[in-house]
């Protein structure tokens, strides 16, 4: 049975709940999201003397991370006759997939869903030099931001480590990352020869198509912080999925409160969604603008751990017609940049309509005379190209439709969908 909402008091103060791995009907535990250390101690007492499970621990945390093996039959190193005592006790899992999708850009998105029964998204956005994944945090959002989508959802619940670390997983299954015999990686095309234009199997050093990961799918980050920290730790890890913490990004609303622990703790990128330039704008468009105001974000933006030329502020922008798309607001941008001494480049976003939303897009001639204000006041504002509209996975659009559809409905679109394949 799904569980009920977040008790939500207001618009931008959530209760987060403590929450646990939803347990298993055959009494298995998963060990995807966990460190090694919490392996080793579920090994330890599940009968193994500290000794073995420490190194059973080791062992299975490459398997798992490293390798992305889903079975333990898989872990070739470990005695065959350890493998079903291991198998009896524990599992490898996933989030489930129920539904995935093709962008004609190359962009897809897959619908997710939880051991109890809620649904989340993730997106994957190949480009000309990098492969972005944008994971999500929580079961819908509770910020509430005008101009998004996701903010029309209630939040259920915070993902897990394991439902978080379990996306960059399925995302690697996808496409092929994990290493073969030998060490290559498997590419995703099933034609490398062809030329469909999906921008994909064309870069990176070590052959990886998953290069970057941002924290911008749902939720708001910061307010799942213990468990965004734990999953990204493992993602980090060079023993574990070995990303590397300047390819990792982490988008917030503007949770001031959090911001110095993120860097401090987590260590990535900061991306802010900031939309407005004024008080009563961003008043409007985001919220938690009313609980930490505009000084206060820009203040904690200038003390980010970390925070340089080489390692900017992303702020993100979008662009709203008649809204915050004057030359008067790209001008007190600048201003407000310079005022705090803020190492930082700002991301144009084109407004990416959904249905029953309550602003238009700007014209591509405003946009790209924002964009020159800001070019011309030294700053960085480049216009981010839409990605994936058409299967609604542009930013600001991840809103889970299966609600809207039946299991059969589901089926049987799938079936159609194969004969039509052939």
């Amino acid at each position: 049975m799904p569980i009920d909402p977040m008790p939500i008091p207001g618009l931008i103060d959530p209760v987060p709940l403590p929450r646990t791995v939803t347990p298993r009907a055959d009494g298995r535990v998963d060990l995807i999201g966990l460190s090694r250390a919490a392996i080793t101690d579920l090994f330890a007492a599940a009968g193994l003397d500290a000794k073995a499970a420490k190194l059973r621990a080791k062992q299975v945390y490459h398997w798992i991370y490293h390798r992305g093996a889903s079975d333990f039959d898989a872990m070739t190193d470990i005695a065959k006759a350890m493998r079903p005592w291991l198998s009896s006790r524990f599992v490898i899992g996933r989030p489930a997939v129920v539904e995935a999708q093709a962008s004609s850009d190359g962009t897809r998105k897959w619908l997710l869903r939880t051991a109890d029964q809620h649904d989340f998204e993730m997106v994957f956005i190949p480009d000309a030099d990098r492969g972005t994944l944008c994971v999500s945090s929580q079961v819908g959002c509770t910020l509430n931001c005008r101009f998004c989508h996701t903010g029309t959802m209630r939040l259920v619940r915070n993902l897990t480590p394991g439902e978080i670390v379990g996306q960059v997983m399925l995302a690697r299954d996808a496409l092929g990352e994990w290493p073969r015999a030998g060490g290559t990686m498997a590419g995703l095309d099933d034609d490398p020869d062809d030329d469909d234009g999906d921008g994909i199997g064309s870069y990176s050093a070590d052959g990886r198509l998953l290069t970057n990961i941002v924290m911008m799918g749902m939720g708001e980050p910061l307010y799942n912080f213990d468990n965004v920290r734990d999953a990204l730790e493992i993602v980090m890890d060079g023993d574990g999925l070995a990303l590397s913490k300047r390819r990792i990004t982490l988008s917030t609303s503007g949770v001031v409160p959090l911001m110095a622990r993120c860097g401090q703790e987590i260590g990535v990128n900061l991306a802010v969604s900031l939309h407005g330039v004024t008080k009563a704008v961003r008043d409007e468009l985001v919220p938690i603008n009313r609980k930490f105001g505009l000084d206060a974000l820009l203040a904690a933006c200038a003390d980010y751990p970390g925070a340089s030329n080489a390692r900017r502020i992303t702020f993100e922008y979008v662009m709203l017609d008649g809204i915050n798309d004057s030359d008067a607001d790209a001008h007190e941008l600048v201003r407000l940049i310079r005022h705090y001494r803020l190492p930082a480049k700002v991301n144009l976003i084109p407004f990416n309509p959904w249905p029953g939303a309550p602003y238009t897009c700007s014209t591509p001639e405003r946009i790209r005379r924002f964009s020159d204000i800001v070019f011309e006041g030294g700053i960085s504002a480049p216009v981010r190209t839409p990605r994936g509209r058409d299967i609604d996975a542009a930013c600001g659009q991840l809103k889970t439709a299966a609600a809207r559809k039946s299991r059969a409905e589901m089926d049987r679109l799938a079936e159609e969908k194969q004969a039509a394949l052939g």
